[in-house]
């Protein structure tokens, strides 16, 4: 049976090949071609027929093996490199030499030479592609095992049926905040050549940010800032320590949208201290703790600042009408702090603005500033903290702090003026988050 299989596509190549080589009239030919392609069709179909037909016996059936490398006379012609070494062989046979391959080459031969015009590849090509295998010499058998046909199962489709759907309520709040634990020491000899003196300084810092916005019209910030700082010295025999930063001040301001960077906004600013202040080697209380409290109510409108890629964002807040409330719990210090000896609060009104921007210099560097000034018709106030931080990892970092102000309702010092000025470095662990 494989012989006559070969002879079949043989008989076919050869047909094709003359009915192409006479060159006579294009319908015979168009006849030729077609009476070959039905001829090789039903030389198939029988060959299945008799595939399943009971004629073929076991025994004959381990005989028609089909061989893998009759693909090469189905798929699109190519050139292959052994029929033309099998026909020019010097040797009288090859080393792949059986009745299967020798009568593949004779068929592949005698297409090249007759029609050279059908080859669409060659090997080489093939091979450079992937390659071709040959070790395709019987085929894989599956042990398939025959069950009784399931009955299709058909699922109800409700099309009413209630559905519960999750809505989920937005967020529109974000939190963040900023904490640094930093501290600084310095020690000097008592025979020192320039002077100088040993001290030990620490600094704690807390910054909780709380904000609102909807996305729409409505944002509400809040700002709780707490620091605290002690400094202790060997020049100081009254003290054992005392504070060299207190600060405690809450922000927050409402805003209604009137275009894409402007809001209306009503601002409320609460500020005062944790403990009590001295200077070295003196045991008068120079602020404390509601001495002074400061409130501060001012209506306005807000600009909001994003520039430079995102680099540099915050706001600025400029209000036209503000009521500046100060109380001092001391009396005694009722005048350090612009108000009439022996009274404990004092009412102002005026303008006021607030500028408070964050700039992220570099990857590892960061300054922020917040500068803001009050002013009636009597008197002005203003301050401007500059914070410069430089990140070495995560977690550590020094921090450059420089505070300089101005208040014309206290009493002129004979070198500075109204003039007063603060700064300090300090180095340690922070940590910063958000959301």
């Amino acid at each position: 049976m494989m012989r006559s299989l070969i002879a079949l596509c043989l008989l076919a190549c050869t047909l094709g090949a003359h009915a192409q080589s006479t060159g006579k009239e294009s319908r015979y030919i168009e006849y030729q071609e077609y009476q070959v392609n039905k001829n090789y069709s039903d030389s198939l179909v029988a060959f299945k027929e008799k595939q399943n037909s009971q004629e073929v016996n076991d025994e004959n059936w381990e005989e028609i093996v089909p061989d893998g490398r009759f693909y090469k006379l189905f798929a699109p012609l190519t050139f292959y490199h052994s029929p033309a070494k099998r026909a020019l062989r010097m040797t009288p046979k090859m080393e792949d030499s059986d009745d299967v391959a020798q009568e593949i080459d004779n068929t592949l031969l005698n297409v090249y030479l007759k029609r050279p015009d059908l080859v669409v590849n060659s090997e080489d090509r093939l091979g450079r592609v992937g390659g071709v295998s040959n070790d395709i010499m019987a085929p894989i058998q599956q042990d398939a095992e025959l069950v009784e046909q399931v009955e299709t199962i058909i699922q109800d489709t409700v099309v009413n049926a209630p559905v519960d759907v999750l809505v989920t309520k937005p967020n529109f709040w974000t939190v963040k905040g900023d904490y640094f634990l930093q501290g600084l020491q310095t020690y000097i000899s008592g025979n020192w050549y320039k002077g100088g003196e040993s001290n030990y300084s620490i600094l704690g810092s807390i910054t909780m940010e709380a904000n609102y916005n909807n996305k729409q019209k409505l944002k509400w910030d809040n700002k709780l800032e707490m620091k605290l700082g002690f400094l202790t010295s060997k020049s100081d025999s009254v003290h054992s320590f005392k504070a060299s930063e207190d600060l405690l001040r809450f922000t927050s301001k409402l805003g209604l949208q009137a275009t894409k960077r402007w809001y209306y906004t009503l601002q409320l600013l609460a500020y005062t201290q944790f403990t009590r202040g001295f200077k070295s080697n003196d045991r008068f209380v120079y602020s404390d703790i509601m001495s002074p409290f400061v409130l501060n109510i001012s209506l306005g409108m807000d600009y909001n600042v994003e520039a430079w890629k995102k680099k540099l964002t915050g706001t600025i807040h400029l209000a036209p009408f503000a009521y500046n409330f100060k109380y001092v719990d001391r009396l005694g210090l009722a005048t350090r702090n612009g108000l009439e000896e022996g009274k404990h609060t004092l009412h102002d009104f005026g303008s006021q603005f607030t500028i408070d921007l964050k700039w992220a210099i570099a990857e590892n560097m960061a300054y922020q500033t917040r500068m803001y000034g009050f002013t009636t018709f009597s008197r002005f106030e203003w301050e401007w903290e500059n914070t410069f931080t430089f990140n070495f990892n995560k977690y550590i970092s020094t921090k450059l702090f420089i505070y300089p102000r101005f208040d014309d309702s206290t009493k002129r010092d004979e070198h500075h003026g109204f003039f007063q000025f603060k700064e300090f470095m300090s180095l340690g662990f922070s940590y910063s988050f958000g959301t």
